[in-house]
This record gives structure tokens, C-alpha cells and sequence, in this order.
């Protein structure tokens, strides 16, 4: 009895350990970029764009050629299917947590390349790492 409950206790944690590398190589699969490597990637690239913030966050200043896909809107997850799953997509929105729930969102429907403008518009928006369109 003991030597069953022995291995039992080795096969969850196997279970366990293997889950857990999993869910660490899906996450690396979503790259972290700065400005400067976002321009990199949209320079090599054909990427897309996509801010993730409100229609009125948007429309209040946003990066050039960026495309507005609103993560709080109930049309999120069919807006997402209109974007090319094999061209590498550049998310981001003000500080970097709607555009990363996005980009897992992304990468469980299938996406190749996930990217997330590290820290988001706030950090960068006061640089000239960004071509920005801003209301005037």
C-alpha cells in the first residue's frame, strides 16, 4: 500500500513539473519588445498593428498604421479572427496589461508571432522611439 502511494505521489508530480514547462514555453512564444525592436520587426516585417485600448483612447493618439481592436469589447474575439494568423502582430494599449491578456488570447487562436510593446504607450510615448498619430 505504502508503494503505491509512493509512485502516486511521483506520478503528480511529474504531472505537475510537466505542466508547469509547458505553460513557461507558451508564455515565451509571446516576445516583450522595446520601441526601438518594434520598428525593427515593422521595418523586416509586414506586421500588424493592433492598439488594443478604447475607440476613444485611440482616437485620442495612437501609433502610425496601428489598427484599433478594443480588448473590453464584445466583439473582441471576432475582431481577432479578421486578423492574418501567419503575419507576426504588434500588440499594445497604455500600460501593458490589456495588450498581454491579448496576446495569450492570440496565441491560444493560433497566432505564429505574438509581439507586446513593453511597458506600453505610457513609457514610450514621451520618446521618439514611436511614429505617433496624435489628435490635434
Amino acid at each position: 500500500m505504502e508503494r503505491i502511494f509512493i509512485i502516486s505521489c511521483l506520478l503528480i508530480a511529474i504531472s505537475l513539473g510537466t505542466s508547469c514547462i509547458d505553460s513557461k514555453i507558451e508564455n515565451a512564444e509571446v516576445k516583450l519588445v522595446t520601441a526601438e525592436e518594434m520598428q525593427s520587426i515593422l521595418e523586416l516585417e509586414d506586421a500588424q498593428v493592433v492598439d488594443v485600448r478604447t475607440k476613444k483612447e485611440y482616437d485620442e493618439g495612437h501609433i502610425e498604421n496601428s489598427q484599433n481592436i478594443d480588448y473590453n469589447s464584445p466583439t473582441f474575439d471576432e475582431d481577432i479572427e479578421k486578423l492574418d494568423k501567419t503575419k507576426p502582430v504588434i500588440l499594445y494599449c497604455k500600460g501593458g496589461t490589456r495588450s498581454a491578456k491579448c496576446a495569450g488570447k492570440l496565441k491560444d487562436a493560433g497566432f505564429e508571432k505574438v509581439y507586446d510593446l513593453d511597458g506600453g504607450l505610457s513609457k514610450w510615448k514621451h520618446t521618439n522611439k514611436l511614429k505617433l498619430e496624435v489628435k490635434s
